[in-house]
């Protein structure tokens, strides 16, 4: 079965940054039948702090991360603190990355943040985004920001619809299925060719074989490759 697994750093119970993952998992299952657990970042932060210092995850921390590195998806939800992601949360995928640099690499990941104020709505693409993609995840194009004002108001659960259909999507091929879905360097092939390009067959000429063995390919046909 698919594993969808949602990280939620909120910090309060009831936790408006817990509602939103917990929307995104059922609008995501409801397209793919996953199963979901959900990774509460706060219940971690004492063991986060040792592994920190270190090096080494309790064990509850360690089943977290071995949850998250096992996933065929993820959604990420963190609260906005001084315009960007909490500081617990980003602790949380330190340890994550210190333990496993590839531990994303290639994995699906669906944005989220809460906040008080619609203005802090950037954080979506300002720093969730470029810390997943230097992680090597993919992530999904639309993120979801929920403002106070948003709860039980127009827009919010159509992006929420949105984002969700996105990261469906993607599941299937992270789960083993066919990789079509994903980008090449996505699916684990960094650097391949898109399909057919293997087929075209280069100028007698064109290639050559090293000593050592590689064969070198000219500029200009990787350029025809890319034109398709």
């Amino acid at each position: 079965m698919t594993k969808l697994v949602v990280v939620s750093a909120g910090l309060s119970v009831p936790s408006s940054t817990r509602l939103l993952g917990d929307r995104l998992a059922a609008a995501t299952a409801a397209h793919t039948g996953a199963e979901v657990r959900v990774i509460e970042v706060r219940d971690l932060a004492v063991e986060i702090a040792h592994a920190l210092t270190s090096g080494f995850p309790g064990p509850a921390l360690a089943a977290a991360l071995d949850a998250v590195t096992e996933a065929d998806g993820l959604i990420v939800v963190t609260p906005v603190f001084s315009a960007s992601y909490s500081g617990l949360f980003k602790s949380f995928f330190d340890v994550l990355g210190a333990r496993d640099q590839d531990a994303l690499a290639g994995k699906p990941v669906l944005i989220a943040a809460t906040g008080g104020t619609a203005r802090h709505s950037l954080v979506l693409d300002h720093a969730l985004r470029p810390l997943f993609a230097y992680l090597r995840a993919v992530v999904v194009p639309t993120g979801v920001y929920a403002a106070s004002e948003d709860w039980g108001a127009e827009g919010l659960p159509e992006r929420v619809e949105r984002a969700a259909g996105e990261l469906a999507a993607l599941l299937p091929a992270a789960a083993g299925r066919p990789e079509a879905a994903l980008p090449p360097e996505a699916a684990g092939r960094p650097g391949a060719e898109r399909p057919g390009a293997a087929e075209r067959p280069a100028p007698p000429a064109a290639r050559r074989a090293e000593p050592d063995g590689f064969t070198v390919v000219p500029f200009e046909e990787q350029l025809a490759a890319l034109r398709g």
